[in-house]
């Protein structure tokens, strides 16, 4: 496996999808994590939108426990605190992604644009580079 960097898509709710383009939502919580290393995530905003509608670099990944997790990120989490417990409910640790940059499309890629029998990630897939930086390029095209 080689050690370069690699993008992902996340599947997200809408809810939290749109507060993460807007920059209110700073961290992206998860249960798991990338096993490779990994520094842009294309954001897959799910049902009903079913669009990616843009990507974020990470800043950092930290891994802790729910309640501490919830007591350093509560205020940038964008989450309910018991939404955020229940998410986490039976689990002993989770990730808090710190986003850094936050590139927003102006119209949403429909994935089957990119993929033949695109799936919304349960959690997460990894994107060939070919693949981000095409879907990059498109939405640059688009927005001028």
């Amino acid at each position: 496996m080689k050690d370069t960097l690699t993008s992902v898509i996340l599947s997200i709710k809408p809810i939290y999808a749109q507060a993460i383009m807007s920059g209110t939502k700073k961290v992206e919580f998860r249960k798991k994590i990338f096993k490779r290393p990994v520094d842009k995530i294309f954001v897959y905003s799910s049902s009903p939108e079913k669009k990616i509608i843009g990507f974020f670099t990470i800043k950092e990944i930290v891994e802790n426990s729910p309640e501490k997790l919830w007591s350093e990120f509560n205020e940038v989490g964008g989450i309910e605190k018991n939404d955020f417990f229940n998410y986490y409910q039976g689990s002993e640790t989770g990730f808090s992604i710190k986003i850094s940059e936050v590139e927003k499309f102006e119209n949403g890629i429909d994935p089957a644009d990119f993929f033949e029998n695109f799936c919304a990630p349960q959690s997460f897939i990894y994107l060939e580079e070919k693949t981000a930086l095409n879907m990059e390029e498109k939405t640059a095209t688009n927005n001028v």
